[in-house]
């Protein structure tokens, strides 16, 4: 496996892969890899001849205040899972690699898809996430990128981006990983103390709570959103940001569940805030 931190060098490497016929799949990351990330590349090679893996703490869709500088940052520890899955390549680029001097150059995706959820509570969040995207996209040329669930609006909003701005590549998503417990793997999981960990479990109960209700004939999302918010509340130091029923597609609000939903939370536990998810269907039933 190599690890290579020039654009330069990434492409060669795929270009000899692509011209040797090979499919190639991109699994874009920033690091601190977990069982959920694992499960993204797995899903890659199953998918794939050739798979890249971008290590990268994207600077430009953390706003002021946020755990930039905090962020977990280990790329021998996170080569050494790639390389035991059997990667090809690691990017692992330099911020002035990515955006260089004179860097001002920005893809954004209007309408209402980046404004509600976490981009009303992270504005400029999702400018910079489009933005690297599109770039490591340009930069590898994937036949298929692989993202998790967990992040829905995030899944959402490039898949709208990809579809809009016509780049040859598919957009793969992938299901959620849980903690024994049920908590949603992710990254800032390492900011919680063992109390805190085994407290925020309660999100994932109180969204299996609502899916309980809409299967037993609930269609309110009032009702169901009151439901997550009451068992949430049974943490004294959670703090919710939002709790909203929308459609999967869209993220437009939904007043009455008729056939399918996505469910989405944002909660600040402690020193972390954590999102998660769950579909709501009838097929489910």
């Amino acid at each position: 496996m190599k690890i290579i931190k020039t654009i330069n060098e990434i492409r060669e490497q795929v270009s000899s892969a692509k011209s040797s016929g090979m499919r190639v799949g991109f699994v874009p990351t920033m690091g601190a890899l977990h069982a959920g990330h694992l499960s993204l590349i797995q899903a890659a090679q199953k998918a794939c001849d050739f798979v890249v893996v971008s290590i990268f703490v994207n600077p430009t869709q953390f706003g002021a205040g946020e755990d930039l500088d905090k962020y977990p940052r280990n790329l021998e520890l996170d080569a050494a899972k790639c390389e035991a899955l059997g990667v090809d390549v690691i990017f692992a680029p330099q911020v002035s690699e990515m955006y260089p001097d004179g860097f001002d150059s920005w893809v954004e995706v209007g309408g209402e898809i980046t404004k509600v959820l976490c981009g009303r509570s992270r504005p400029g969040h999702f400018r910079g996430v489009t933005t690297v995207c599109a770039k490591l996209f340009n930069i590898v040329l994937p036949d298929a990128a692989f993202f998790g669930q967990k992040d829905a609006q995030q899944l959402a909003v490039i898949r709208k981006m990809v579809r809009d701005l016509n780049m040859p590549l598919s957009i793969e998503a992938c299901p959620i990983v849980r903690e024994e417990s049920g908590l949603a793997m992710s990254s800032r999981n390492d900011y919680l103390s063992d109390i805190q960990r085994v407290d925020a479990a309660i999100i994932y109960k109180s969204l299996l709570a609502s899916e309980e209700l809409f299967l037993s004939g609930e269609r309110r999302s009032s009702v169901l959103r009151s439901k997550i918010a009451s068992m949430i509340s049974s943490v004294d130091y959670a703090k919710i940001d939002y709790i909203e029923i929308v459609d999967p597609d869209t993220l437009m609000p939904v007043e009455i569940v008729e056939n399918k939903a996505l469910v989405a939370v944002a909660i600040e536990f402690g020193p972390a805030r954590l999102i998660d998810n769950i579909i709501l269907s009838l097929n489910n039933a």
